[in-house]
């Protein structure tokens, strides 16, 4: 089937940019792949005529079809592949080794499809899922990992990855383990009481540091480093308990696999879930003093991250223990994007949203610093962390964005 001239994606939580004039026709397919693993993915090709470079978008736990940069990139005349990944909109059982497995599986069929040119653009966690993934295809089949953080088995030696010809990192923040050290409040003081806190570290009371709401906080530099020394130990003590959990089933296993009990079978068959509750507690979306830029008051889960914090939504909340040594701990994952930057030495493209609210300034002179790319450029423009203006009326932080990744992008890839 083939789009009209004027598309207009964006909705949900990123940012809505409206019609997007479109020069040529737009022929679009939905694909269901095949991953080397046996698992099944989909995914949207849009292709304007003559396109010879793609543009891959894919977040490991996001549906990217209606990304807002999709008819941008239309627009400058490249195709643009979306896909998703075996665990969309759930984060439950994501491992990131089978996500990398999952994006495989697109890049395969984008060569195959005939594409002269295939280029990754990691926005938010699907920066780390890129960087991630490179940095395995980069290495010999032999040197790449052979299980999860947890045990389980992964063959990526047997995975065919081709290298992405180049990236474009967008407001990347530094791995979901990563993001969620930092937004987790280490104030809880019992797993199974979401209500329970220690005062001496709670983010929200004024005798810490914690203003009105809606005006930035002023923690003190002892406080800070008490805070995060705190939230590291919070996700050691769920390590531990998630680890528990993985040896008790492995126990079940191996004893079912010795004596075919029924009772072993429901032992390593019963779910074992780790819930977190509190990880909406940055210190930055409350304190704007801390690596400051021009990000407004709040969280990316809204205005109140003191009543936000205590809701069903946020990073990691409940997930399997696999999921969280895989995904969620920052002490295990092996998605984390300055441990996979120095193997990553394609050409890339580091983009910064001005008022960003998950990547911070620091973040990206980090990752900056890291990657591999001898063909590196960084450059920021403002917008928020979905792409959305900065300010009421302005102009939407994936417009500007296009028009920086139009210039880098045709300077090294022909539409």
């Amino acid at each position: 089937m083939t789009a009209s001239s004027a598309t207009r994606l964006g909705a949900g939580r990123y940012a809505e940019i409206g019609e997007v004039d479109i020069a040529h026709a737009v022929a679009a397919s939905v694909h269901e792949l095949q991953t080397a693993d046996g698992a099944r993915v989909t995914g949207v090709l849009r292709t304007p005529a003559g396109a010879r470079a793609v543009v891959a978008i894919m977040h490991p736990r996001q549906d990217v079809t209606h990304h807002p940069l999709v008819p941008l990139l239309l627009s400058q005349g490249y195709a643009v592949w979306t896909q998703g990944s075996r665990s969309p909109n759930n984060d439950l059982t994501l491992l990131h080794e089978q996500a990398i497995i999952d994006l495989a599986a697109g890049q395969v069929f984008l060569r195959e499809a005939g594409f002269a040119s295939v280029v990754l653009l990691g926005h938010s966690g699907g920066g780390t899922l890129s960087a991630f993934y490179t940095s395995q295809a980069a290495r010999t089949p032999a040197g790449r990992l052979t299980a999860t953080p947890s045990g389980r088995p992964v063959a990526l030696a047997e995975v065919p990855m081709p290298l992405p010809d180049g990236i474009v990192f967008l407001a990347p923040h530094p791995g979901q383990g990563a993001l969620l050290q930092r937004v987790i409040d280490p104030s809880v003081m019992d797993e199974a009481d979401p209500l329970s806190v220690d005062p001496d570290l709670d983010p929200f009371d004024p005798r810490n540091g914690f203003a009105e709401p809606g005006i930035s906080s002023a923690y003190p530099a002892e406080f800070i480093e008490r805070y995060r020394s705190a939230q590291i130990a919070r996700v050691r003590r769920i390590d531990a308990a998630a680890k528990r959990f993985v040896d008790e089933a492995d126990a079940a296993r191996t004893a079912f696999a010795a004596h075919e009990s029924a009772a072993d079978r429901r032992r390593a068959l019963v779910p074992r879930v780790i819930l977190v509750p509190r990880t909406d507690a940055d210190l930055r979306n409350v304190d704007l003093s801390l690596d400051p830029n021009d990000r407004p008051y709040g969280s990316l889960f809204g205005r109140r991250p003191d009543l936000t914090n205590y809701g069903l939504v946020g990073f990691g909340r409940l997930s399997t223990p696999e999921a969280w040594l895989s995904t969620w701990s920052a002490t295990t994952t092996n998605a984390d994007f300055l441990r996979c930057a120095p193997d990553v030495t394609v050409p890339s493209l580091l983009l910064e949203f001005t008022g960003d609210q998950a990547s911070f300034p620091g973040d990206i002179q980090a990752m900056a610093t890291a990657l591999g790319s001898e063909d590196l450029m960084v450059d920021a423009v403002e917008g928020t962390h979905f792409g959305g203006p900065l300010h009421r009326g302005g102009v939407p932080g994936a417009v500007l964005a296009s028009e920086r990744m139009r210039t880098w992008l045709g300077d090294r890839f022909t539409p």
